[in-house]
Formats: structure tokens, C-alpha cells, sequence
């Protein structure tokens, strides 16, 4: 009977790993093809040769984006975006989740508070309310248009607010007993043990500030003001070739290049620097949301 349940148990985590290495390499592969698609020929991408490995090897594409001034700066546009918005972002989330995490003795309205916050995650006041906050407060065109409104990200002070009420209370009550202030006990107890939530939330802020495009396209009048997702959608989706051409031997080493090869060469760019990050960022990432999920 014994034996037959280890049996069982085997087959099944083998069903297991075998579900989840099928899903994996599924969720790999579109990947994969776009890389290899940009490395390829025009002539080979049109033929619908290939796959998962390039074809005629070239490097055509990604110089062309590499080259192009308006790439890097909308590049810097959003590197400076992610350097402001995580500063504000982290700031602002640590600030509210600490009194939020609190018991009701101790802080009286901290039930009321919490459901403002959450009412804000199942109601907005729509894009055109937004753009005129936007317009009135003097912020079109500026870099705050694409950091302030992401400032107070909800979702992440729920997770945090969750990870501060998890941590011993005999710690900040120590804390308290030795005449050290609220600042104190947040700055110098809480936020050293919380590492692995707010590294998990730096992920996700980083990741929000680089992949949001809409925002810069209808916050930002002018091009050279764009965000690199926002620039690379113009490029991409609405096939503004302007961008990439500068004289006419531009052109004709273009009508070399396949439109997919030149698509495929910028978003990997465009995705490149996350899955960068992420790995030095992924041990702490489970841990994280599972110690700040909401519990039961």
C-alpha cells in the first residue's frame, strides 16, 4: 500500500514538472522567435524561414536603432523617469502602509483610510478628468506628468501594509520602551526587515515606469519628450519611418531589412533591460508576495 502511494506520488510530480516545462517553453518561444527574427534577413523573415534560430545572420536592425538619436533620448527620458518615480513611488508607499498597518487602538481611522485607498482601485475618474488635472496643474510636457500620477501605487501599499503587520510587535514595542519616535522605528526597524517586500515592490514599480507608453503619448506635445515604450509604439505600431531615416542611404539599406526584423530588433530592446533586472531581483520575489499577501 506504502509502495503504491510513493509510485503514485512519483507519477504525479513527474505529470507536474512535465505541465510546467511544457508551459514554460511555450511562454519562451514568442520570445525567442522575435530575437531571432531580428537577427535575421529581410529576405528570410519574408520567406517564413524562420523560427527559432536566425537566418542570414545580421546586426542590420539593431544598428539602425542603436544609431538613432531619438532611441537614446528616449532612452534617458525614461531612465529618468524610473530614477524619480521609484524614489517618489518607495517614499510614499512606505509612509502610508506604516500607520496603515496599525491596529485600530492605535490608529483610530486606519479601517476608514483603508477603504479610500481601495476604493480607488475599482473607480477612476476616467482620461479626460485625468488630462485636465494633468493640463491645469502646468504638467504637460514635463517629467512629472509621467511620475506624480503613479506616485501612490495602492496595489503595493496593500501588499506592504500586509508585510508590516506580519513582523513581532515586541520589536517596535522594544523600540517604543527605549524613546525611539515613530520615524525611528519605520526607518530604522521596519524598512531593514522588510527587504524582501520592498524589493519585490521595486520590480514592480520598475516595471510599471518602463513598459507605460499611453501616458506619454498623450502627456508629451513633443517627440523628443517621449519615453523610450512610447517612442518605440510610434516607430513599431504606427510605422513612422521618419524617426529611423535620416538621408538617403538610410533608405536604401531599410528596403534591405524586413519590417518584422526591424519591429523584432526594438522590442527586444525595449525588453532587454528588465530581464536584466529581474533575475537579481527574483529570489526575494516569492517571498515577498507571499508575506505580504492579504491573509485570511
Amino acid at each position: 500500500m506504502k509502495a503504491n502511494r510513493i509510485k503514485e506520488n512519483r507519477t504525479f510530480a513527474i505529470a507536474i514538472h512535465l505541465i510546467l516545462v511544457t508551459t514554460s517553453l511555450l511562454c519562451l518561444f514568442p520570445l525567442v522567435h522575435v530575437l531571432a527574427v531580428s537577427f535575421s534577413s529581410g529576405s528570410a523573415v519574408a520567406a517564413g524561414k524562420v523560427t527559432a534560430w536566425p537566418v542570414d545572420f545580421t546586426l542590420t536592425a539593431y544598428r539602425y536603432a542603436l544609431e538613432r538619436v531619438e532611441f537614446w533620448r528616449s532612452l534617458v527620458v525614461t531612465l529618468e523617469r524610473i530614477g524619480i518615480g521609484w524614489g517618489v513611488s518607495m517614499v510614499m508607499t512606505i509612509l502610508i502602509a506604516y500607520p496603515l498597518s496599525k491596529d485600530s487602538n492605535e490608529f483610530r481611522y486606519r479601517t476608514f483610510y483603508v477603504w479610500i485607498f481601495f476604493f480607488t482601485t475599482l473607480f477612476s475618474g476616467g482620461l479626460i478628468p485625468f488630462y485636465m488635472v494633468i493640463r491645469n496643474l502646468h504638467m504637460l510636457d514635463t517629467i512629472w506628468a509621467l511620475v506624480l500620477p503613479a506616485a501612490v501605487p495602492v496595489f503595493n501599499i496593500l501588499i506592504l501594509l500586509n508585510f508590516f503587520r506580519q513582523l513581532p510587535r515586541e520589536v517596535s514595542e522594544s523600540a517604543q520602551m527605549d524613546g525611539a519616535s515613530h520615524m525611528t522605528i519605520l526607518w530604522k526597524v521596519y524598512v531593514p526587515m522588510s527587504t524582501a517586500a520592498l524589493a519585490t515592490l521595486t520590480l514592480f514599480v520598475l516595471v510599471t515606469h518602463w513598459n507605460s507608453w499611453f501616458d506619454g503619448l498623450i502627456l508629451m506635445n513633443k517627440p523628443e519628450h517621449y519615453p523610450l515604450q512610447s517612442y518605440l509604439q510610434t516607430v513599431v505600431l504606427q510605422k513612422d519611418i521618419s524617426l529611423l531615416v535620416k538621408n538617403t542611404s538610410d533608405l536604401n539599406e531599410l528596403a534591405k531589412m524586413s519590417d518584422r526584423t526591424l519591429k523584432s530588433s526594438q522590442i527586444f530592446l525595449g525588453a532587454l533591460p528588465i530581464m536584466i533586472t529581474y533575475p537579481f531581483l527574483q529570489k526575494y520575489f516569492v517571498k515577498g508576495i507571499v508575506l505580504g499577501s492579504v491573509k485570511g
